[in-house]
């Protein structure tokens, strides 16, 4: 064990696929690896996805797709969902990647790309039905591009989409609101281009509403087995994937009127004792973590004081048999019966599980494994 590893079970990632699949109902799965797969490993993470029954990667970036091809078959319908910088068209066409577009000046960029390549390029038009990033917002507009994309004898239309603002609110209406612009507009072109992938869904919208399906549905955080409505991922009938360890570096005694860390934050109200575990917001364990536990022999420590960059320090005084240096601290993770959830992280943080794992920064040691098999880095 290293001063601090990151874990990722790639037999529980495919087991989410199997999961979101029975969900899909006959609809493709396209499993969305961007973000280094949110923090579990791009490559390992896509071929889990694949073999769990995905049949469509897709990514943030054209750099991203570049480096996804490398490592898995070419045959893979790998898809762009980011917009395109000043060079990034001729990148994602030669990784045999498809890319998004929704302005006649962007079809006419990604021509002059494909011909240079001497390539055909795939393109997905996206329709702005309510998110407010990307796409248009007038459908007509954007059915004008489908079918300059189509007319197009160096590009090959490929889908049709859209992207929900509030899939993950269940009680919002906005989401039928969307999902009635995009049928509405999807609809009659796919009466004109029968061949083209109609899709709109997220992981929420997957999961809430098989209205939504279509063709395709994109799922990312309930792969890596997180719950997309912030609460449980056993709930979803998910597994989550990734666990976070380190090893105790020191104990101590702290008594009464004693403090720990920066700020002197926590300054002792009895005698306890304090462990230091070696990882900190360099790490990805971040600062507003400060009032969240981890696991030590499977019981509950509160982390005491300010999260530092390489270290925590933590209440271990409660313990019946007090750890030992070298023993392990999982951080988010189970331990026997117990567990730290990503989604308990990102409550304590008012943020959200996405950027709990996605944050975690190069430095802890990365180990994938099928059910503790270790697979090759």
């Amino acid at each position: 064990m290293s001063r601090a590893d990151l874990q990722i079970n790639l037999a529980a990632i495919e087991r989410n696929v199997r999961r979101l699949n029975d969900v899909a109902d006959g609809s493709a799965l396209c499993a969305v690896v961007k973000a280094d797969a949110y923090g579990h490993g791009m490559v390992h993470s896509a071929r889990a996805a694949l073999s769990g029954g995905a049949t469509h990667l897709a990514v943030a970036t054209a750099a991203e797709a570049a480096t996804l091809r490398a490592g898995i078959d070419a045959a893979t319908p790998i898809h762009v969902l980011g917009a395109l910088a000043p060079g990034d068209a001729q990148v994602a066409i030669a990784a045999g990647a498809s890319v998004t577009a929704w302005t006649e000046a962007a079809v006419r960029e990604l021509e002059e790309a494909a011909r240079s390549a001497g390539l055909i390029a795939a393109v997905h038009v996206k329709y702005d039905t309510g998110l407010g990033r990307l796409g248009t917002r007038d459908p007509a507009e954007a059915a004008a591009v489908v079918e300059l994309v189509s007319a197009s004898p160096v590009l090959q239309l490929g889908g049709a989409w859209t992207h929900f603002a509030t899939a993950d609110e269940r009680s919002d209406r906005f989401f039928g609101e969307q999902l009635a612009r995009f049928r509405s507009w999807a609809e009659p072109l796919k009466q004109r281009h029968p061949g083209i992938l109609l899709h709109a869904a997220n992981s929420a919208a997957t999961l809430r509403d098989p209205a939504c399906h279509f063709d395709m549905v994109r799922c990312g955080v309930a792969v890596y087995g997180l719950d997309p409505f912030g609460q449980s991922s056993a709930d979803q009938g998910l597994e989550a994937a990734l666990t976070l360890t380190a090893t105790i570096a020191a104990v101590k005694p702290c008594r009464a009127g004693e403090s720990t860390g920066y700020g002197r934050r926590f300054i002792a109200e009895t005698d306890t004792t304090i462990a230091t575990i070696p990882i900190g917001y360099g790490d990805g364990y971040r600062r507003a973590f400060g009032t969240a536990e981890v696991l030590i022999g499977g019981a509950r420590c509160p982390v005491r004081g300010t999260v530092s960059m390489d270290n925590i320090t933590v209440d271990v005084g409660g313990l019946a048999v007090p750890p030992r240096l070298g023993d392990e601290a999982v951080l988010i993770g189970s331990d026997g019966s117990t567990s730290v959830t990503a989604e308990e992280l990102a409550a304590a943080a008012g943020t959200i599980n996405y950027e709990v794992t996605c944050g975690i920064s190069p430095r802890p040691t990365r180990v994938w494994h099928r059910d503790g098999m270790t697979e090759p880095s």
